[in-house]
């Protein structure tokens, strides 16, 4: 799991040293805070959720073998609810790291900027999503594949 480095949340970077679309207008320090304060805010509240799903998946991988009378009916129910737990765990860690990692790219301002090709990824949809990584173009190129 990617671990954004200490104080990189509360790294002053200029607004405007960031990129955008040449229709948008160049962030403000206001919109920037709101979007640096909604992932810390997501970061905090995603740490939290995953150390609480991940001991409920770990109590129940614990508690698997027991009751050896279950019949499959049961046995395939509680295989379901482990996958389940697995891939809110898996859904969970993707989406701190995400944060983490947008928190990281504001830090050194590159965010705004499509991983994949270096152009805009635009202000509008960072703000609508903000821990988007790539611009419209590469990331439906991306879904097609």
């Amino acid at each position: 799991m990617r671990k954004a480095t200490p104080n990189v949340a509360d790294k002053v970077v200029a607004p405007q040293d960031l990129v955008v679309l040449e229709k948008e207008s160049p962030w403000t320090s206001e919109e920037l805070e709101q979007v640096r304060e909604q992932l810390q805010d997501d970061v905090r509240r995603l740490t939290g959720e995953l150390a609480e799903v991940e001991g409920d998946l770990a109590g129940m991988i614990e508690n698997s073998g027991e009751g050896s009378g279950h019949d499959q009916a049961d046995v395939g129910s509680a295989s379901f609810e482990r996958d389940q737990e697995r891939q809110i765990v898996n859904n969970a860690r993707d989406m701190l790291e995400q944060s983490q990692h947008a928190l990281e790219r504001i830090a050194d301002a590159t965010y705004g900027q499509c991983e994949i090709c270096g152009n805009a990824i635009g202000k509008n949809r960072l703000m609508a999503f903000p821990r988007a990584t790539l611009c419209l173009t590469c990331k439906q190129r991306e879904e097609r594949r």
